[in-house]
């Protein structure tokens, strides 16, 4: 049985609090991997615009992962994921493909 992210409810919304809402399991994915994109962002002292230009992510693109808007592509994940483990390696190999000295 395939089951639809969108629509299954990992957290329900406060039946007290009007303002609150239902969290999809998407949406819990989605905020997952803004997080890790905002973690990153702090731990490598950069803002969205820096991160941005260092990393190659288009600055829309990367605040609409950050707000949990939209779920990055599979490469973009991957991406993420070896930005994680090497940023300085990353931003090099980003900055000459660029033409810009190291």
């Amino acid at each position: 049985m395939l089951v639809n992210k969108e629509t299954t409810i990992a957290i329900p919304a406060d039946p007290n609090d009007p303002e609150d809402f239902d969290v999809s399991v998407a949406g819990l994915e989605r905020a997952h991997i803004g997080r890790r994109f905002r973690i990153l962002r702090h731990r490598l002292g950069l803002d969205q615009a820096q991160f941005s230009a260092a990393y190659g992510i288009p600055l829309a693109n990367l605040r609409q992962y950050e707000l949990a808007r939209h779920m990055p592509p599979p490469a973009v994940r991957a991406y993420l994921t070896v930005i994680e483990a090497e940023p300085e390696m990353v931003r090099k190999v980003m900055a000459q493909a660029a033409g810009v000295p190291a």
